[in-house]
């Protein structure tokens, strides 16, 4: 009987950390069916002569939930060798979700993940109304990835307490309600729940989201129903400061490991100030943690993140700036002007936060002016001297100048500093945030990064560390053991790559692509030579073969 796909020549790096080696992949019914010198015949053959075949990647943070309605590429992370993805991640979603209450949840995802209100408003279809209807939704749409869903609590409290889950705490027999949906949720094959606490989460009308005013009874009786199902993940953005945990932050990551008894995976650990060595010294600090499944998710590269001072989502974490959200253009320029906006941004500046306060990291990235062309590519420190005004003036006047159109864009830390976290075992390789901040950054392509930087040109994790990294280490921690690696018997997805040109390097590129003509940044792949999901050929040479061969990822139906 001959096999589906051959695989013929190739290097093997299996997902398990084990030395490479030389050897054919045959897959049938939608497997590995074996690893070596193989002779029979296939219906379709691969000549992987002088290329790597490796399991496909596995994304652990995503937040696609929208876009997967009118994106069953989804892209674009699918370019990159990836083969799965979690979304529904940091609390926020739009399952479940009534009619009367769409407008509530659109404005989360604004907020919280950089999406437009129109794109989101034209590309959502609403084909569902409660959590398990939602996953059922998206696998009768069709994927061209496996698609793998956390239960966000903010939806969860919104569709049991309507807007008072935005100001208060759940009550016993809420805290049952919603306990109840998150066990049916799981039940139905969610990978867990997510969670938030974090400051510049803040959802409609820009208060904050409604899972930020869960309390502890509430948490634990969630983190209950997945000791109750015996399985699931818990992901939380848990560390105001994101170079470290407080201890009142390791508390909390300790009762709902106590309270779940089941691995939590959280947010994050990266040396945004330039000192891994706090990073390194959290990660002593909780060890014990650690080893029960607590695991921070690390980031593998320092992309250039995209500002505008008409979404500024980069500051939702600055008090100042809160008035900012949800308002028009008028609005915002009217706060940009008033002194005492400007004075409150100047005292916060002070203080280390999520935005760099060296305005030699800033940069003019695109003016829409024609007369501010002049300044694209200058930074705000260079522009300022020229001027003759203070950095931070200079910073919010360029935007009024331009409407607010201008485009900044900002460097946040030196790359290299991130190596030790990439190497170190006590951390989840994660953070893309594929699907989310649009017009942020696009970080969806690291696993490409990894592989191509980190690997091949810099050293720091040989290939098979860096394979395993990025398949079997987050399939394993969700729940999926049998994908990440390549083994008889188990789910063939595979990604074929050059290790030679195999990255994703430069700046990100604009597409105007999104429903209505929206633009978002994207990252494009190199050296990925086929991306193969559940046997199917899913991309030859970086085209698409037609194929939609994803499935709902659920929990124990593997």
């Amino acid at each position: 009987m001959a096999l589906d796909l051959l695989i013929k020549n190739g290097v093997v790096v299996d997902g398990t950390g084990r030395d490479r080696f030389r050897a054919d992949v045959g897959v049938a019914g939608g497997r590995v069916v074996e690893i070596g010198q193989i002779k029979e015949r296939a219906h379709k053959l691969i000549d992987a002569s002088e290329l790597i075949v490796a399991p496909g990647f596995f994304d652990p943070h995503t937040h696609y939930d929208a876009q997967i309605c009118w994106d069953p590429l989804v892209t674009c992370s699918s370019w990159h060798g990836v083969t799965s993805v979690v979304m529904g991640n940091c609390g926020v979603g739009i399952a479940p979700c009534r009619p009367e209450a769409r407008e509530i949840a659109t404005w989360d995802l604004v907020n919280v993940e950089g999406i437009p209100f129109d794109v989101l408003s034209q590309g959502t279809s609403w084909d569902w109304q409660s959590f398990p209807e939602y996953i059922d939704a998206a696998q009768r749409r069709g994927s061209a990835l496996n698609l793998a869903f956390l239960a966000p609590l903010t939806p969860f409290r919104h569709y049991v307490m309507g807007e008072e889950s935005m100001e208060r705490a759940a009550r016993p027999q809420e805290i049952a309600q919603i306990k109840a949906m998150v066990k049916e949720a799981v039940a139905a094959g969610a990978v867990g729940f997510s969670h938030t606490r974090l400051r510049q989460h803040i959802g409609y009308q820009g208060r904050p989201l409604a899972c930020r005013q869960a309390n502890l009874d509430e948490l634990k009786s969630y983190a209950n129903a997945l000791k109750e199902l015996g399985r699931g993940t818990i992901e939380i953005s848990l560390s105001q400061e994101i170079d470290t945990l407080s201890d009142e932050e390791a508390q909390l990551l300790d009762t709902l490991l106590t309270e779940s008894g089941r691995p939590v995976t959280w947010l994050s650990l990266v040396p945004l100030h330039g000192h891994v060595e706090t990073c390194l010294e959290t990660l002593d600090r909780i060890e014990p943690l650690i080893a029960r499944g607590g695991i921070p998710q690390v980031t593998a590269h320092t992309s250039r993140l995209q500002l505008n001072l008409r979404n500024p989502f980069l500051m939702a974490s600055l008090n100042s700036w809160k008035s900012l959200f949800n308002k028009t253009v008028e609005e915002q320029k009217r706060i940009y002007r008033d002194p005492k906006f400007r004075s409150a941004f100047r005292e916060e500046m002070t203080r280390p936060q999520i935005f760099t306060s060296d305005w030699n990291r800033v940069d003019v990235d695109l003016a829409s002016n024609p007369a501010l062309k002049a300044l694209e590519k200058k930074t705000i420190a260079e522009i300022s001297r020229e001027r003759g005004r203070d950095p931070l003036d200079t910073f919010i006047d360029i935007a009024l100048e331009d409407d607010l159109a201008t485009w900044f864009s900002v460097s946040m830390m030196d790359e290299d500093i991130l190596a030790p976290l990439l190497n170190d075992r006590r951390t989840l390789i994660g953070l893309a945030d594929g699907g989310a901040h649009v017009d942020l950054l696009c970080d969806a392509g690291y696993t490409t990064y990894l592989i191509g930087t980190w690997s091949r040109d810099k050293g720091v994790l040989s290939l098979e560390d860096a394979v395993r990294r990025i398949t079997s280490e987050p399939a394993a921690l969700f729940g999926f053991p049998n994908r990440g690696r390549l083994a008889p018997g188990l789910p063939a997805d595979i990604a074929i790559f050059d290790y030679n040109t195999i990255g994703s390097t430069g700046r990100s590129q604009w597409l105007n692509d999104l429903p209505g003509g929206g633009r978002r940044l994207v990252i494009p792949a190199q050296g990925v030579e086929y991306t193969v999901v559940n046997g199917e050929v899913l991309y030859e040479h970086g085209r698409h073969t037609g194929a939609m061969p994803g499935r709902v990822l659920r929990l124990g139906a593997e």
